[in-house]
């Protein structure tokens, strides 16, 4: 059930609202507000994985891009007892000339730390991003 919410903002704001959400890929108002209400609200209460608490645990995808060669380095995260990985899938991708690993993972922020830490310094990895799934108090599972 949908229900209506209105706000204000500055003038300048409104103007740039719907190139923002445009530019963003978004087709609808209402959805790119509340993803981007859900984006700031995860990011204000639980941080940066950079400042969140040591034992707090974070489920998400952690996506690495990277050349071929280094395999065993990824095989080494998905069979440690560092993370606890419920999903892999590899790709070749041929316009950008590499390779990308996801892995649904679930550790706490040291543990995530730790793992982005060893593959960012690995050569031949080009770029690791961690996508930490929203929090909700309830849902589906």
């Amino acid at each position: 059930m949908s229900q209506i919410i209105s706000f204000s903002v500055d003038k300048p704001f409104a103007d740039s609202l719907e190139s923002l959400i445009k530019n963003s890929g978004y087709q609808n108002r209402s959805k790119f507000l509340r993803d981007a209400a859900l984006h700031f609200a995860d990011l204000q209460q639980r941080g940066d994985l950079s400042k969140m608490d040591d034992e707090e645990v974070i489920e998400g995808h952690l996506i690495i891009h990277y050349q071929h060669g280094i395999e065993h380095k990824i095989m080494e995260v998905r069979h440690s007892n560092t993370l606890d990985i419920k999903s892999y899938n590899h790709s070749c991708l041929p316009q950008s000339h590499m390779c990308v690993d996801v892995l649904h993972s679930i550790g706490n922020a040291t543990q995530f730390r730790s793992v982005i830490s060893q593959l960012q310094n690995t050569p031949n990895v080009d770029k690791v991003t961690l996508v930490r799934t929203p929090v909700r108090e309830s849902g589906c599972c």
